[in-house]
């Protein structure tokens, strides 16, 4: 196929060639800025197959299958040493063929029960009551909720919107990608209806911490450019739904009835229903990693295809006025929002306005976050002295703001964890959901 007569598909594009990926290569781009373009991992502008290493993909997964199991046990159970002491005792009585009467409470795994490890280490579901509809806060508050919920399976996503927030989930599924070659981009609509307005919130999973395959996508750099949009992040655009096929975006594509239809086809056309039947609805666009960025990239596909109905009610004004506003939240020393680093040769650059927060939740509006760059040698001791306040400012927090600042052991692990590796633990929803309901900076959006 010609993708040139296609005026959706891709006009260029760079993408990594794995096979030629070392970690020498990679240190030279990440520390020293090395010039992408000389490098010898780096394919421009011609077809390929990517095929990206997921080394690890397979253990990873089974490796969070155990661990959550385990969480999931030692929660129903009490704790970890009511099962140990049950299993030990079970063995015991076993060995001197005496009656065994031990009991260890199983959980389902797809159940509104099982909680994933995100959910493990910030267990709040319920929204913040002092919070109202009228409330600045109260979008985002719930919008930062709703993509914390996102993490975990349908039926507990279900039973926290309907039975604990009184809200409707008007759809939540796996959806199709195109390059995996299986549904991996998760996604839930809710509705929140009010007497003034009724809002469609569309929430966008982010990276699982046991998925090998999203990880490799967001570490990936490699980028496509489309016509009026610019050069954007290839991974975020497959998960998104871009056509193989063509390596693009056709306005409408043919149902597949042996798979799910990808994110943006099937979202667009559902979203499409549910506003034409609702004059007084809009809807907003959230997510937590990953989704977020699915979040930004969803109406630049609807402005590429002249979607101007929904972008209306997704703004509230017409098209031309430019209004669509982009809030991208970032937490201290996260690490996410520094990848890719600020290199001398890459394009990606982030857009919208840049709501930054530091350790103590005190935001400010900035043009971009502050130390860009995650490898600078620069930033390694502040970011260690802030993961140190972190771990002992978890101790602390349910005195100072009451009993849903608690942190749990599983969370202060991960916080241990950033002592070695400052900023990974930044980039867990708990932080997220504090600022979003300590923070004062939301009174100032507009």
């Amino acid at each position: 196929m010609d993708r040139s007569s296609d005026k959706f598909a891709a006009t260029g594009f760079l993408f990594l060639n794995p096979k030629n990926i070392g970690f020498f290569e990679l240190f030279r781009v990440y520390i020293f800025g090395t010039n992408l373009h000389t490098a010898n991992f780096v394919e421009c502008h011609e077809v390929l197959e990517r095929k990206l290493l997921h080394l690890f993909a397979y253990p990873l997964k089974y490796l969070g299958f155990i661990v959550e199991l385990f969480l999931n046990l030692a929660s129903c159970n009490y704790n970890i040493f009511k099962i140990i002491l049950n299993f030990l005792q079970g063995c015991y009585l076993i060995h001197y063929f005496l009656h065994v009467d031990v009991y260890i409470k199983w959980i389902q795994i797809n159940s509104a029960d099982f909680v994933s490890i995100i959910g493990h280490m910030d267990k709040r579901v319920e929204l913040d009551k002092s919070i109202k509809g009228e409330d600045p806060k109260y979008n985002v508050a719930l919008s930062m909720m709703a993509s914390k919920v996102s993490y975990e399976n349908e039926a507990f996503i279900r039973d926290t919107v309907e039975n604990r927030w009184k809200m409707e989930v008007v759809a939540c599924g796996d959806y199709w990608n195109d390059y995996q070659g299986k549904a991996t981009t998760e996604a839930f609509i809710l509705l929140d209806k009010s007497d003034n307005q009724d809002t469609y919130i569309l929430t966008f999973r982010g990276t699982e911490l046991f998925d090998g395959e999203q990880w490799a996508g967001d570490f990936d750099i490699s980028w496509l450019e489309l016509p009026g949009l610019g050069k954007t992040h290839a991974g975020f655009m497959e998960a998104l739904g871009l056509q193989r096929s063509n390596m693009g975006w056709p306005k409408q594509i043919e149902t597949n009835h042996s798979h799910t239809l990808e994110a943006y086809y099937f979202i667009r056309d559902l979203l499409k229903t549910h506003l034409k039947r609702n004059d007084k609805a809009k809807f907003l666009l959230t997510g937590h990693s990953l989704g977020g960025a699915l979040a930004i990239l969803f109406p630049a596909i609807l402005m590429l295809h002249e979607e101007s109905f929904l972008l209306e009610r997704l703004q509230g004004k017409n098209l031309k006025d430019n209004g669509i506003k982009f809030y991208r939240i970032v937490y201290s020393y996260d690490i996410i929002p520094r990848f890719p680093p600020d290199l001398k040769d890459t394009v990606f650059k982030h857009f919208g306005t840049c709501l930054y927060f530091d350790r103590n939740y005190n935001g400010k509006k900035v043009q971009e976050e502050p130390n860009k760059n995650y490898f600078s040698l620069s930033t390694i001791i502040p970011m260690s002295v802030n993961a140190f306040w972190e771990l002992i400012r978890s101790f602390t927090m349910v005195y100072r703001y009451g009993s849903e600042y608690q942190e749990g052991w599983v969370l202060r692990a991960f916080r241990l964890v950033g002592l070695i590796f400052p900023g990974v633990p930044n980039h867990l929803p708990q932080d997220y959901v504090n600022l979003t309901r300590l923070g004062s900076v939301f009174s100032k959006i507009d």
